[in-house]
């Protein structure tokens, strides 16, 4: 019997590779609109993340969300984001 690959992304706070179903996708779609992407299905360029508010703090600090998207995003977008990552969390 063949076994199955599991897909495998990189955390952008702490680096490391982990399965794909662990993460959190956050997406950017062609209207430059940022959100979380529960389903990990949306179309736009993708960005994975832990389920860990550390990794999160990481990545903002680090400003990696916007070498990823290529965009400023804004506080209140951090904010949002961070919220919604914590209910993802729950």
């Amino acid at each position: 019997m063949k076994v199955k690959k599991i897909p495998q992304r990189m955390c952008l706070g702490c680096q490391e590779m982990k399965p794909k179903k662990e993460l959190i996708r956050i997406v950017k779609n062609k209207e430059g609109e940022i959100k979380i992407d529960l389903t990990g299905k949306a179309p736009g360029r993708g960005a994975y993340i832990c389920r860990n508010i550390d990794c999160f703090e990481k990545c903002v600090k680090a400003k990696r969300f916007e070498k990823t998207f290529e965009t400023k995003i804004s506080d209140d977008l951090y904010e949002r984001l961070k919220e919604a990552l914590s209910d993802a969390d729950k």
